[in-house]
């Protein structure tokens, strides 16, 4: 049986490459993470207070895709509601626990999404279908799956068109129906483009669900490459990161580095997956200023490459190698070659410590030959040969004054 093709809105989404994820909510003024209400058993009479110094500007939500814009994002992920049941958007009377009934008295959701049209940047909606406030959750399911599914279609019908949905929680309850034929026809019905997603979570990342999911989730690891073969519909593939080890702002300074990062970046486009990584606001709404920082550096690596992020689709790649190429989806004669070891800074021995041993990068079985090569950061041409088939690319270190960690050339094939 052969793998069916990407429909047209989901190979659009497989082109955006790039993501951020958004976690904030009520938890985000107490600097405990997002699951702060369950991992630290506070009360409701505890957490309620929160809503009432819960005071978001306008400023706030420009400052989150203002970050997103700087590092390359082409979309944003945003938690509308969390597991802890606040919704930053009008309910309009389906629950009082929403930013409506705080002193924001805003829909900042909606703000959200103006401010993603202006920088040009695909908003999408993370929406929880675990709930630990909504009593109904534990106490009459059936009514609580009507509040979500009411809850999910305003966001399908009052924001205009959205990149998608991002569901989690189904894991709370594994053994129930959660009717998710009839959520998802609905989300359908409203915004027939928009991406369903329902994460898997940790222990079941790449695992697809119901037919009707459009992306499978890798939370917190690389992804494999997607076996398209005798599925019924094609189906794109995401990894969810994190900056540290925290989704909302918590008292947590362990980084990861941002060469980690951009790997990871690059690992997931290897495979044809896009990299949503997420920040965490504080609890005014700011982008606390290293995860800011992180972003921009990132930003800067995405001005030099990101052509090849964004157009580059899995050409080759090899299991015990950590070089690859993409090939451009607008032009087949273009492919982008990455290194990811190998590739330093350079420099004389009085200032730099550099590895003297010749690197290189090696293609076996390559379909055509190349008529160029040249790195993306200067234009240079890289040192190469070809011979029976393989093509062997130096991995020229980068001149004294400049180091982005990983390395990309465009390739010019024949």
């Amino acid at each position: 049986m052969s793998a069916p093709k990407p429909l047209p809105y989901i190979k659009a989404f497989e082109q955006l490459g790039f993501g951020m994820f958004v976690h904030f909510g009520l938890y985000s003024k107490l600097n405990a993470g997002e699951w702060t209400f369950d991992s630290h058993k506070r009360t409701k009479e505890e957490y309620e207070p929160l809503k009432d110094s819960f005071c978001i500007d306008r400023e706030a939500i420009k400052d989150i895709v203002q970050t997103a814009k700087e590092a390359g994002c082409k979309y944003i992920t945003f938690t509308t509601r969390h597991h802890e049941g606040f919704s930053l958007y009008d309910t309009k009377g389906l629950s009082d626990w929403d930013i409506m009934h705080t002193p924001t008295g805003r829909d900042i959701v909606k703000e959200y999404v103006e401010e993603c049209r202006k920088a040009d940047i695909v908003p999408f909606f993370y929406h929880t279908t675990l709930d630990w406030w909504n009593d109904d959750f534990e106490g009459d399911f059936e009514k609580y799956l009507d509040y979500l599914y009411k809850s999910v279609e305003l966001l399908c019908t009052d924001y205009g068109k959205i990149g998608g949905m991002w569901f989690d929680g189904n894991w709370s309850k594994p053994d129930n129906d959660w009717k998710e034929g009839e959520l998802y026809s609905m989300i359908r019905r409203n915004q027939p483009e928009a991406i369903i997603v329902n994460n898997t979570g940790i222990e079941h990342r790449g695992e697809t669900g119901i037919s009707e999911i459009d992306s499978v989730t890798y939370e917190r690891g690389l992804p494999a490459p997607l076996n398209q073969e005798g599925r019924a519909k094609y189906v794109a593939g995401e990894m969810c990161e994190t900056l540290c080890d925290h989704w909302g702002v918590a008292d947590d300074i362990n980084f990861k580095p941002v060469k980690q990062l951009i790997e990871e970046l690059c690992e997931c486009r290897k495979v044809g997956a896009n990299f949503l990584l997420n920040i965490g606001p504080d609890g005014d709404g700011y982008v606390p200023l290293m995860q800011k920082a992180t972003m921009q550096c990132i930003g800067r690596w995405m001005d030099i490459y990101g052509k090849a992020i964004y157009n580059g689709r899995p050409f080759l790649c090899y299991n015990d190698r950590r070089e690859f190429m993409l090939r451009d989806v607008k032009d087949e004669h273009t492919a982008y070659l990455f290194i990811l070891d190998g590739v330093q800074s350079g420099g004389s021995e009085h200032v730099a410590i550099v590895d003297d041993k010749d690197k290189t990068a090696v293609f076996d079985n390559m379909p055509c030959r190349v008529e160029s090569i040249k790195w993306m950061d200067n234009g240079e041409d890289a040192l190469y040969k070809e011979e029976d088939g393989k093509l062997t690319v130096a991995a020229q270190n980068y001149v004294y004054g400049k180091s982005y960690c990983v390395r990309v050339a465009e390739v010019k094939l024949k």
